[in-house]
């Protein structure tokens, strides 16, 4: 194997071109089919979509309604029914290291264990908990295999700064994940 881990000076949006050409080229290097992008507006999801995927299996995870606004999602109808009239799966769930545990912590205060994973995750860069999440969420909705190596992409804030080589797990079984490589990610997280 001749990848290596490309280190970006900062996180952000301006990485997410040279994330997504490291990805692709992991993918094929490595023989993974499956790529799980994590896009919020679609921007991720369309800057994979202008590169060759023959041979790949694009999976796209988007915010779970309601993030932002209540019944409202991030992500245009019209880029939805577009990847999804590609056959590319569009997977929207409540988020595996937040979702309810984040309406406890902000009504009663404290922090609780499914927040500590995430924060522990952040470690590493938002772009890794971002990936571990999307790829549950995938898993959870049958579009990946859990278990089986994937390229998982995500980012900080908007875009993406971060690739992973990951082995999913379901979110009832998030703790048997494993992060077998860094493709790219930021080399300082945010503070």
């Amino acid at each position: 194997m001749t990848i290596s881990t490309t280190l970006f000076e900062t996180p952000g949006p301006h990485n997410t071109q040279r994330t997504v050409e490291l990805a692709l080229a992991a993918a094929r290097e490595l023989g993974i089919e499956t790529i799980v992008i994590a896009s919020t507006t679609g921007v991720v999801a369309d800057c994979v979509l202008e590169q060759d995927l023959t041979g790949l299996h694009p999976v796209i995870v988007s915010h779970a309604y309601g993030f932002l606004e209540d019944g409202q999602n991030e992500m245009p109808q019209d880029k939805r029914r577009r990847y999804e009239q590609l056959g590319i799966p569009v997977c929207t769930a409540a988020h595996p290291l937040s979702g309810a545990e984040r309406s406890l912590s902000n009504t009663f205060g404290g922090t609780y264990p499914v927040e500590i994973v995430a924060h522990t995750l952040r470690l590493f860069g938002q772009g890794t908990k971002v990936c571990v999440e999307a790829s549950a969420i995938a898993a959870d909705a049958g579009v990946i295999v859990p278990g089986r190596q994937i390229i998982a992409v995500g980012g900080t804030g908007n875009g993406a700064d971060t690739a992973l080589v990951l082995r999913p797990a379901h979110t009832n079984r998030l703790l048997k994940a494993r992060l077998d490589f860094f493709v790219c990610k930021p080399l300082r997280p945010l503070d």
